[in-house]
């Protein structure tokens, strides 16, 4: 193979585009994107603990829904500024250092839970564990996809992101015995052991090179891809021929205003909606739904806690049916699907009476199945749909907005449940997933099998081929 040298000329360790299209995956992506993930599952293990551990604690502490809501907002309060705060701060200190400090928040945080003894302890502690999961998550999607080539790039994020969703459903399996027989204390501490033993191996991957190459930082990108180049001959895998028609990353700093410039206003805005119409139903329900059958049916504990296991279930199913659906039929008909059809159920209570708790569950799981196509793919979708020098930043906002969408949804289950009972609160639900759909119609594009530079290019003022795409992807 005909590799390129950090000794050429500069214009050649500037072509790390065409080099990573033409890297054939080996070893180091399948070693790579585990290292990533499995963090990621410890992450949605944690981040849906508080809905397994509530039911004792309505009984400890003697919550109302107003408090029980507060509760579960406030972790999402935290995610919204990590989402914003480290959206920016990756773009200056770099995918993999801020993904170690994210990560050391979360488990931080997430030990502390741990040792609450008090409302007001939780409530402060579920903050901080918040701020880390927040930047966590657009952070690992950007630097997955700035791995990834254009060819496959949705089924090469979402096969491994998948253990996000394994872990909600492992959260709810494994609190069936540790809630019950250890204390809802171990639930945290169980999650956070086994993030600790990946910061370590975070620290041997190396910089993106979309990145480094953004900030001009051309000789360790090169040594960045070369490490892994050698890798995959040493495998027998020969890369492709290089090519030399794609554009290379540019030099441009990121600004916060570029969001809102050329193409990228309509997708800036179009994505928000679809973040909070997604997430204020996925973590509104997941976040509550144990709970909801304590105070509203009066169920067991245990029962509670196997119904819930059921729910996250079906929703891990949805999550494994979009690995497909991402490159089978694309982004933006998968979106319009997964949130038209899961309106269909949500809406459907508001002509239905009082129903079972069986039959709560399959109508609500019915709805959940379909939503969970977007839990995975959107983090994807919304690294592809900026240049690299914008893409951990608008990553993080539009994440922050999945964040606002998630602290609102429990609280307003909160008020609504209430004032207007169950079926109310599913309605609720259903109009912002339908709300996300009609975004995903008339304002998403398709991004399946496009190379981020030519999809996203930086200069957002001399973008007309971006904007002919645009036009033509609105597919």
């Amino acid at each position: 193979m005909a590799t390129i040298s950090a000794s050429g000329e500069r214009g050649d360790v500037r072509h790390i585009v065409a080099r990573l299209e033409r890297l054939p995956y080996c070893s180091w992506h399948r070693t790579m994107r585990l290292i990533i993930c499995t963090a990621w599952f410890f992450d949605s293990f944690d981040s849906l603990t508080i809905a397994n551990v509530l039911p004792p604690l309505i009984r400890e502490w003697h919550l109302n829904p107003q408090l029980i809501g507060s509760l579960i907002g406030i972790g999402f309060a935290g995610q919204l500024i990590g989402a914003i705060a480290f959206g920016w701060i990756g773009e200056r200190w770099g995918r993999r250092n801020s993904m170690l400090v994210t990560l050391l928040i979360f488990t931080l945080g997430a030990l502390a839970c741990a040792s609450a003894t008090s409302y007001d302890q939780m409530w402060w502690y579920r903050f901080v564990q918040g701020i880390g999961l927040g930047g966590e998550v657009p952070l690992m999607a950007t630097y997955l996809n700035e791995f990834a080539k254009a060819e496959g790039r949705g089924r090469f994020s979402l096969s491994v992101q998948v253990l996000f969703s394994i872990g909600i459903p492992a959260a709810a399996l494994a609190s069936i015995f540790v809630v019950p027989n250890w204390g809802w204390q171990w639930m945290f501490v169980i999650g956070a052991i086994p993030a600790v033993l990946a910061i370590p191996l975070r620290t041997k991957l190396p910089e993106s090179p979309r990145w480094l190459a953004s900030q001009g930082r051309f000789d360790e990108a090169d040594q960045a891809l070369k490490r892994i180049e050698d890798i995959a001959i040493a495998e027998g895998k020969t890369p492709a021929p290089l090519p030399r028609d794609l554009p290379m990353v540019s030099e441009v700093k990121p600004r916060f205003a570029d969001l809102f410039k050329g193409i990228y206003l309509r997708r800036t805005i179009s994505v928000w909606l679809i973040w909070i119409g997604t997430y204020f139903v996925t973590y509104g329900l997941t976040a509550w739904f144990p709970s909801l059958l304590v105070s509203v049916f009066k169920v067991s504990l245990h029962d509670a806690l196997v119904d819930n296991f059921i729910l996250t279930g079906v929703g891990f199913a949805g999550a494994l049916m979009a690995i497909y659906l991402i490159e089978a039929i694309g982004r933006r008909p998968m979106f319009i699907i997964g949130l038209g059809v899961c309106s269909i159920p949500l809406l459907a209570f508001a002509f239905l009476g009082q129903l079972t708790v069986t039959e709560t569950l399959l109508v609500v799981s019915g709805g959940f199945f379909f939503t969970s196509f977007l839990a995975l793919s959107l983090a994807t979708y919304t690294a592809e749909i900026y240049p690299t020098h914008l893409r951990a930043l608008g990553g993080g906002v539009a994440s922050a907005w999945q964040r606002a969408a998630s602290m609102a949804g429990p609280i307003v289950v909160g008020w609504v449940l209430p004032n207007w009972g169950l079926n109310a609160v599913f309605v609720v639900f259903g109009l912002f997933s339908l709300m996300g759909a009609i975004v995903a119609i008339f304002f998403a594009i398709e991004t399946r099998a496009q190379v981020l530079e030519k999809l996203s290019p930086a200069h957002t003022d001399t973008n007309e081929e971006a904007a002919a795409q645009l036009k033509a992807g609105r597919a």
